[in-house]
């Protein structure tokens, strides 16, 4: 479908991280899903961005499976349908709509395919626009540089997820933002939480009176242990100061403010 992300984008040459699992290579305009067949969610999502050539185009397109995959294989319209479950975008759907703008057109309508979605809770808190805007903080940083991007977004499949129509809902996502620092490769790792959010039982989904989207900087390390994905140089480019970490390093975020770049 196309060339798919590009390891050689940034100056110092970053591999898509790799799953323990065995997964589907997916790739799309300018970016490429690494589909876990079993769970029907993305292990690992990756995405090349260039802050310069970005372009605000309008939303076109809709959500649709992937016709190179089975239907079992995806998390489709169903799961979606009737609740309160929201059909997140792993790979934004901006982050890719840049250059020509028929490229970038094409390139934004290939995130609503289903392999990039994951089931989020729906609503937003401050916590979940901040998750949400994490590139446009970290690519503001970059501008200093020479204002691209590579970003690896996932959920983190976990054994404790819960049952919910044939899937298991994530609980935890993860993401990492590269960069070419001054100093070289630069990199920050990200999670969030929304446990408190989800409570699926009985085959059934709701979303709890009180509870909260939480938001964390963690040590790409860290990252790589819960998700058993293998980050590559990622993590000796991490920028996380470790001795300004809290416990296990999970810094917890309020605001653009509190992250490390």
């Amino acid at each position: 479908m196309a060339d798919g992300y590009d390891l050689d984008f940034l100056p110092t040459r970053v591999p898509l991280p790799a799953p323990a699992q065995d997964s589907t290579e997916l790739t799309y305009p300018r970016f490429t899903v690494l589909l876990d067949p079993a769970r029907r969610l993305a292990a690992v999502t990756g995405v090349n961005i260039d802050g310069a050539l970005l372009r605000g185009l309008p939303r076109t397109g809709e959500w649709r499976l992937d016709p190179r995959v089975e239907a079992d294989q995806q998390t489709g319209a169903d799961v979606y349908a009737r609740n309160d479950l929201d059909r997140g975008h792993l790979v934004r759907r901006r982050d890719p709509g840049w250059g020509e703008v028929g490229d970038a057109r094409a390139a934004t309508e290939a995130t609503f395919f289903y392999p990039n979605a994951a089931p989020q809770a729906a609503g937003f808190n401050q916590s979940k626009e901040l998750w949400l805007g994490l590139e446009d903080h970290v690519i503001e940083y970059a501008e200093s540089t020479d204002q691209r991007l590579s970003v690896f977004t996932a959920p983190v499949l976990g054994d404790q997820d819960p049952a919910y129509r044939g899937i298991r809902i994530p609980l935890r996502f993860w993401k990492i933002a590269a960069w070419q620092g001054a100093d070289g490769l630069a990199a920050a790792g990200f999670v969030l939480d929304q446990t408190e959010l989800v409570d699926a039982r009985d085959g059934r989904f709701a979303v709890p009176p009180l509870g909260a989207f939480r938001t964390f900087q963690v040590p790409i390390a860290e990252i790589a242990r819960i998700t058993g994905v293998d980050v590559g140089p990622l993590a000796d480019a991490d920028v996380l100061p470790r001795r300004s970490a809290r416990p296990l390093g999970w810094r917890s975020l309020t605001s653009a403010a509190d992250i490390v770049v």
